[in-house]
């Protein structure tokens, strides 16, 4: 098995960027999901609710500062303040920075609705679940842990029970779906489609992973990332053939043991 790809999402719910390398730290990939948006209540606010999210573009800067673009407004350097905030994120209450009125503007504009961004400036502020974890593991501001990795070959098992789907159905045959709608960090090629249920341990290139658990998936995979248009897929076909506990599975989570270096091409060895 290789490494296939790497993904990064500086701001949560945003569009992602596809990198040759990347850096892990003990919270997950350098930069990812670092800043997240939340509503006029504070809340967090994700592409579940407001799709129109999609459309922005953060750039991360050498300098380690954010650029926001997107289709409606000039590009916007962003500015932290020295004001704080805490967000629940998730069941979580993590004191966040705020990114300021520029950063709030540009975004509200875009969503047409009030928004602020908020930035994660100490990662070691978010601990994992303790039911999957260790006591000083941390997360940035991904769902719930480090990193995300998802398969070709499960990819292309979903595609085609997807395919099966519509034509039982009478229904039009789909292009099949890209593995941005799962949003991964890490994408791996050569195993067995679903393989990675049963992994415990991994190597990535020098770098050790524990996998926690298996990923259940939400509406966020059924929004079309260019249209930003919701359907019924994949969430319909997943249910069909993956679904336990009440959910819908795609993907593993996965939290490092040491830091290091990724590099597309890097070997993948199953440890456990």
């Amino acid at each position: 098995m290789r490494l296939a790809s790497i993904h990064y999402y500086p701001v949560k719910s945003t569009r992602g960027h596809d990198v040759e390398h990347a850096q892990v730290e003990p919270w997950g990939l350098a930069g990812d999901r670092r800043y997240l948006i939340v509503d006029a209540k504070g809340e967090m606010l994700t592409a579940r609710e407001e799709p129109r999210l999609l459309a922005c573009h953060p750039r991360l800067e050498p300098d380690g500062g954010l650029t926001l673009t997107g289709p409606h407004a000039d590009p916007l350097r962003v500015t932290p303040t020295d004001r704080m905030a805490p967000v629940t994120v998730w069941r979580t209450e993590v004191k966040l920075t705020d990114c300021g009125d520029d950063a709030a503007a540009w975004l509200s504009a875009l969503v047409e609705a009030p928004v602020r961004l908020l930035w994660l400036d100490d990662p070691t502020r978010r601990p994992v679940n303790p039911d999957y974890s260790e006591p000083d593991d941390r997360v940035s501001l991904a769902d719930g842990y480090p990193l995300l990795l998802a398969s070709t070959t499960s990819l292309a098992q979903l595609n085609d029970w997807i395919a099966e789907t519509a034509v039982e159905r009478g229904e039009e045959l789909p292009e099949p779906l890209p593995m941005r709608r799962f949003r991964p960090n890490v994408v791996v090629d050569g195993a067995e489609p679903w393989a990675e249920d049963t992994w415990h341990r991994l190597r990535i290139g020098d770098v050790p992973f524990r996998v926690t658990k298996p990923c259940a998936r939400c509406v966020l995979t059924t929004i079309d990332p260019e249209t930003y248009r919701k359907g019924k897929e994949p969430i319909r076909t997943l249910a069909r053939h993956r679904r336990w506990d009440g959910k819908t599975w795609f993907g593993v989570n996965l939290i490092p043991d040491t830091p290091g270096a990724l590099t597309t091409g890097d070997p993948v060895v199953i440890l456990a």
